[in-house]
C-alpha cells in the first residue's frame, strides 16, 4: 500500500489498520480525497452536460429527462402522494405495484419538496457522498493513487449515467461504501447503523447488512474482536432490509407479500437461468437490440473481474467481498430486466479495484487518457439509452 504504515495486529476484518491521517498527491499537496470527488464531479457535471443537450436536440426537456425517467416516475409518486399505486399490464400480465420500491429515497425526496429538482439534489448529494466514500474504501485497502483511480473508474462505466439521474443507486452506494469503511476499521456499531438504513433503500441493500453480518461472525468464530457491539452489530445490519420486507408482508397479509410483487414485476431469482438465456441469445448471431448486446458484455467483463478479485493478493477484506459476492448473486440469478442488470450491479464498486490497481502502476498521462476515453464512451451509452432508444435503466 502506497498510504500509510501497517502494524503488525490484524483487525477483525483481516486487514491490518491503516492510518487515517490526511493523505496528499505528491503533485500537487492537494488531498486526494479532494482529487477524488473533484474528478467525479468534473466527469458527472460534463455527462449531465451532454445528456440534457441531447435532450434538447431531441425537444425534451432536460429537467424531465433526468429528474423523471423510467422508475424516477415511480419514485416522484411515492413522494407526493404514498404508497398505493398498481398499473396492471393485459398484454404481459404484469402488475406493477409500488411496494416493490423501497421506502428512503422518497421520504428524502419528500423533505425537499417531491419535485423533480428535490429529487436530482437527494440523488447529486448522495452520488458526491458516495464518491468520497468509494475513495476512502479503495484507500484503504489499496493506498491513495488506487482509491482516486477507484472512483474515476467508477465514474465512467456505462451506466455510470444513472449517478446523475432521480434513481436509488447513488443513495445505496453512499450509505454501503461508508458502511464498509467503517467495518473495514472495525467501527462495529457505525458499519451496522449504515447497513441497516441501507436495506431501506433498494432490494439489493441486503447486500451491505450480508457484509456487516457475516464479517461480525467472522470475528466472534475467529475470536478477533469480542464484545456485545459485534454481536449487535451483525444482528442490526440486516434490519431495515427486513422491516420493510414484513411491512409489505402486513399489508398484503402475506408473509412473502414482498416477493409476490416482485414476482407480479417479473422479477424472481431463478439461479441465472434467465440471464444464460439471454447470453445466448446474443452469442448465437440472433438479432438483439444494442443495449443487450452491451448487458452482456457487461456481464462477462464483470464476472472476470470477480474472479480477478478472488485471486488478488493481497487478499481482499471479507467484507468487500461477501458485498461484491451478493450483489453478483442477486444481479445474475435474478430473472428478469435483463437490460438493467448493469444498473443493478453500480453499486459493485469493487469490481474495479483490479482495473485501478493497474491503471495506477500506468503512466499518469495513460490514466488520463483512459479515464476521459471512457468517459466519453459513457456519455455516449448514456444518450442511447435514454434519449434515442429509450430503453428502460
Amino acid at each position: 500500500m502506497d498510504s500509510a504504515g501497517k502494524s503488525g495486529e490484524m483487525t477483525a476484518t483481516g486487514s491490518a489498520p491503516v492510518s487515517v491521517r490526511p493523505q496528499y498527491l505528491r503533485t500537487a499537496g492537494v488531498p486526494a480525497v479532494v482529487i477524488a470527488l473533484g474528478v467525479f464531479a468534473a466527469v458527472r457535471l460534463a455527462g449531465a452536460v451532454v445528456l440534457a443537450g441531447a435532450a434538447l436536440w431531441a425537444g425534451r426537456s432536460p429537467v424531465r429527462v433526468l429528474g423523471h425517467s423510467w422508475d424516477s416516475v415511480w419514485y416522484l409518486a411515492i413522494a407526493r402522494h404514498g404508497y398505493g399505486r398498481t398499473q396492471m399490464w393485459p398484454v404481459t400480465g404484469l402488475v406493477q405495484s409500488d411496494y416493490a420500491f423501497f421506502p428512503l429515497y422518497p421520504l428524502l425526496v419528500r423533505l425537499t419538496g417531491g419535485g423533480e429538482w428535490g429529487a436530482l439534489f437527494v440523488s447529486w448529494t448522495a452520488a458526491a457522498v458516495a464518491a468520497v466514500g468509494v475513495y476512502r474504501v479503495g484507500e484503504l485497502v489499496a493506498g491513495r493513487r488506487v482509491g482516486v483511480l477507484l472512483v474515476a473508474l467508477w465514474s465512467v462505466v456505462p451506466h455510470a449515467v444513472v449517478l446523475t439521474l432521480a434513481y436509488t443507486e447513488p443513495l445505496l452506494v453512499a450509505l454501503a461504501a461508508w458502511s464498509l469503511y467503517a467495518l473495514l476499521r472495525e467501527r462495529w456499531t457505525v458499519a451496522a447503523l449504515l447497513a441497516s438504513v441501507a436495506g431501506l433503500t433498494r432490494p439489493t441493500g441486503i447486500a451491505v447488512a450480508a457484509a456487516v453480518s457475516v464479517t461480525a461472525l467472522h470475528a466472534l468464530l475467529t475470536r478477533r474482536s469480542r464484545g456485545a457491539a459485534v454481536w449487535a452489530a451483525g444482528v442490526l445490519a440486516p434490519a431495515g432490509w427486513l422491516a420493510y420486507v414484513a411491512a409489505v408482508g402486513v399489508h398484503r397479509r402475506d408473509p412473502a407479500g414482498y416477493f409476490d410483487v416482485q414476482r407480479q414485476w417479473g422479477s424472481r431469482f431463478d439461479g441465472g437461468g434467465y440471464v444464460l438465456n439471454q447470453v445466448w441469445r446474443v452469442l448465437s448471431g440472433g438479432p438483439v437490440a444494442l443495449a443487450t448486446a452491451v448487458t452482456a458484455a457487461l456481464l462477462g467483463a464483470a464476472l472476470l473481474l470477480a474472479v480477478l478479485l478472488l485471486v488478488r493478493r493481497p487478499a481482499l477484506p471479507l467484507p468487500l467481498l461477501v458485498y461484491t459476492a451478493v450483489l453478483l448473486v442477486i444481479g445474475i440469478g435474478g430473472a428478469g430486466y435483463f437490460e438493467s442488470k448493469p444498473r443493478f450491479l453500480l453499486p459493485a464498486f469493487p469490481l474495479l479495484l483490479p482495473l485501478a490497481a493497474v491503471m495506477a502502476r500506468a503512466r499518469p498521462r495513460s490514466a488520463v487518457v483512459v479515464t476521459a476515453g471512457l468517459a466519453g464512451l459513457s456519455y455516449a451509452y448514456g444518450v442511447y439509452l435514454l434519449v434515442i432508444a429509450k430503453m428502460p435503466l
